[in-house]
């Protein structure tokens, strides 16, 4: 058996979990990489990224290069004396890191590889509709999410489950899986499979302003899929059009009622205590949604101080 001397590289929450559990598993974590610190926010103020809290809090020694090419960093990489590196949510790696420890680098990864490679694998399973997911470890190469894998464990995604609801599952799905992995290559047992290059692999594309945003002529299970695909963040949103004002309106929880419609698709029907709109197979019930300037609040609040006029529509 070989003691491992573990370098870990990540950004989000998603990999505080795995780094945890690796930590509380009393493995030798001899560096922790994570993102330089950026502004955010409107007032700018830097921001840790969240490994960074953690590394901190626990006292581990921590990087932050800008570029993951640059011979300083790369000389204080190997000075770490690492035998592993383990990645979870963060960057592409150059050959020189990846290959940099005696026993490789793998990466966990939000889906079934390999399906869902890239940036937003949660995300699109769920916009998708798919009734599975998981997490792969897989050795890490010269491309993206194709490297050998490891090991892959699946569960059920929710009918109505959300992006964020199914993160958490399989951070803690992850957790499981990551340590299962340590051990088989720290006992040498570790043994892998090519991922299958096939025709009806997805991609998990990354998030932007217009891949977020509601089309209101789709089916209404497309559209619920893409809110709760979307939800608690980035949030997915449309325009709403009403008396002669427009604002841009995330919608964050959705239900979707399949019926005949007689008003246009886009519509939007209120009453004292609900919202919804017209879709073509039916009415997508708005629950909750935020708009510019206000919280996030639930549609009755919202009607609280608010009321749509029989013109009102989405866009």
């Amino acid at each position: 058996m070989e003691r491992l001397k573990i370098v870990f590289m990540g950004t989000p929450e998603f990999a505080v979990g795995i780094l945890d559990t690796i930590y509380q598993n009393n493995y030798d974590i001899v560096g922790v990489i994570t993102a330089p610190d950026k502004p955010a926010g409107r007032g700018q103020k830097v921001k840790f990224s969240a490994v960074k809290e953690y590394a901190m809090e626990k006292e581990l020694r921590l990087l932050q290069p800008v570029n993951l090419k640059d011979e300083s960093f790369l000389e204080e990489l190997k000075s770490l004396e690492a035998n592993l590196q383990v990645v979870v949510a963060f960057r592409m790696l150059p050959e020189a890191v990846w290959r940099m420890p005696k026993l490789g680098t793998f990466n966990l990864h939000a889906s079934l590889l390999p399906q869902y490679r890239g940036a937003a694998p949660i995300n699109w399973a769920v916009i998708n509709g798919e009734v599975r997911t998981g997490v792969t470890t897989f050795f890490i190469d010269e491309k993206i999410d194709t490297g050998a894998m490891i090991l892959r464990e699946e569960t059920a995604i929710g009918e109505n489950e959300t992006a964020g609801e199914l993160h958490d599952r399989l951070m803690e799905l992850g957790q499981g899986t990551v340590l299962k992995t340590l051990k088989l290559i720290e006992t040498g047992k570790a043994e892998t499979t090519i991922q299958n290059e096939t025709e009806d692999i997805k991609t998990a594309y990354k998030l932007n302003k217009d891949n977020c945003k509601i089309d209101w002529s789709k089916p209404g299970r497309e559209i619920h899929n893409l809110v709760r695909g979307l939800s608690p963040y980035p949030a997915a949103w449309c325009f709403v059009n009403d008396n002669g004002q427009e604002w841009n309106v995330k919608v964050y929880e959705t239900t979707f009622e399949e019926t005949k419609v007689s008003e246009a698709a886009g519509s939007i029907i209120s009453g004292k205590k609900e919202i919804k709109v017209a879709v073509k197979d039916g009415y997508l019930h708005i629950k909750s949604l935020q708009f510019p300037g206000k919280k996030k609040m639930t549609a009755q609040e919202l009607l609280n101080g608010m009321q749509f006029s029989g013109e009102a529509k989405v866009l």
